[in-house]
């Protein structure tokens, strides 16, 4: 059994990796009784982990959040993709996040271990300067709306067309989309009575938001495919939405904005719109993502799906029959 430090310790790390555990699956765990899971969760709640319990047959205990961020525990992997993920967010699609994505790194690398210090300086390279992209957007301005489509409040901005023609817009927000270094606003458009997309730089939000309203339902193929239609390229006459059933950080490098939108899924899996000229070159590259996956719409596509495994098929039995040939 562990002892009292290391054991609150490890019970830290399992509140922080799930959202609930019952007392039974933390003891199991631990290796411990359930009364001392209890003694324990209110050893943390007196260091100030904001710990909530639920009672009854289906309760379990849960990590809140609190008035200040607590330590994190993070495994090596972890600590890693924190630390690139900070080098690099200066060149992504947010702007003004520079000084505060370096002072965060600062932080980490102070309490990383040496051997994490090693390898992170082993994975730098170097970066072409260069200026952040014109259709970058405050930090501050991606929360705000984010928080108007989470709590379901009307959103007031002022929207300048690419034209330069300005106009005042009031929406019912959907969600937020980022294809390539520009980010688009879904949302409902009160006056025209339709959906619409709009492109976050081009905004100026009005604070405080409006009311709150009862969610429409979402226009079809959800989010990232009603921006994808909205673009209009000539790739985009055949799309198709698939479910990658890789986590969104393993996807997200893979997809470019020339050819698909990602929208975010849970842990385990993700939705990614794609396009281009015909489904068959869809189903083609398909083989790209290196995973398994589901596809959503359209039913089209599994047909493609099926004439492609027909021709590696008989790719595979020609490489066969050239491996035993002999002259």
């Amino acid at each position: 059994m562990l002892e009292t430090s290391a054991r609150l310790l490890a019970l830290l790390s399992l509140l922080q990796t799930r959202r609930e555990w019952s007392g039974k699956e933390l003891a199991e765990r631990l290796d411990i009784t359930t009364r001392t899971v209890r003694r324990d969760i209110d050893k943390l709640r007196e260091l100030g982990y904001p710990v909530d319990a639920n009672v009854g047959a289906r309760g379990g205990y849960r990590l809140g959040a609190g008035a200040e961020m607590p330590p994190l525990l993070l495994d090596d992997q972890e600590v890693l993709a924190v630390a690139l993920g900070l080098d690099a967010v200066t060149t992504g699609a947010v702007a003004d996040m520079a000084e505060a994505s370096a002072g965060a790194l600062a932080k980490l690398r102070q309490v990383m271990p040496s051997r994490l210090q090693h390898r992170l300086d082993a994975l730098r390279i170097e970066a072409i300067p260069r200026e952040a992209p014109t259709s970058a957007v405050p930090a501050e301005r991606l929360t705000d709306i984010a928080t108007a489509c989470h709590r379901n409040e009307r959103l007031r901005f002022d929207y300048r067309r690419n034209d330069g023609e300005q106009s005042r817009r009031e929406v019912e927000p959907f969600r937020l989309v980022r294809n390539g270094n520009r980010w688009y606003l879904v949302g409902f458009d009160l006056a025209r009575d339709d959906w619409r997309s709009f492109r976050v730089d081009r905004m100026e939000p009005k604070i405080p938001t409006g009311p709150r309203f009862t969610p429409r339902e979402p226009p079809e193929g959800g989010a990232a495919a009603f921006v994808a239609r909205g673009l209009g390229a000539l790739q985009q006459q055949a799309i198709a939405r698939i479910r990658i059933h890789l986590p969104l950080d393993e996807v997200a490098p893979m997809i470019h904005h020339y050819w698909g939108a990602l929208e975010s899924g849970d842990e385990n899996s993700c939705e990614v719109t794609v396009y281009s000229t015909s489904l068959t070159s869809i189903a083609r590259w398909m083989h790209a993502f290196d995973a398994d996956f589901t596809v959503i719409e359209p039913d089209e596509l599994r047909v493609e799906l099926g004439a492609v495994a027909e021709y590696h098929d008989q790719v595979a039995e020609r490489y066969r029959r050239a491996m035993s040939a002999r002259l």
